[in-house]
């Protein structure tokens, strides 16, 4: 199974999504060796995804977070083992 990389994650986000600003945090690395990880994994297993979607702000976390899973599904299915989420009301100040 080939991994996904953050580059084709974000793009797939954007793709789908178009948030007004995201941010992907390939967190794998601290998550090697433990108990679910896939062993032979390649590319990104752990992810966290910060994002600010103005559009989609009324939206119920469980409708936010189908949505997310959505655009990310070619991922799940290619290796990505745990998602992290983290939804914001703005983009943060630069």
């Amino acid at each position: 199974m080939s991994g996904c990389t953050l580059a084709e994650l974000e793009a797939a986000l954007k793709a789908q999504l178009s948030p007004d600003w995201v941010e992907l945090i390939d967190e794998s690395a601290a998550h090697a060796g433990h108990l679910h990880a896939p062993v032979d994994a390649q590319g990104v297993t752990h992810l966290r995804v910060r994002l600010a979607w103005a559009e989609r702000a009324g939206l119920s976390r469980v409708a936010k977070h189908r949505l997310e899973y959505d655009a990310l599904r070619d991922g799940l299915d290619r290796g990505l083992h745990a998602l992290a989420i983290d939804w914001l009301d703005s983009p943060p100040a630069a």
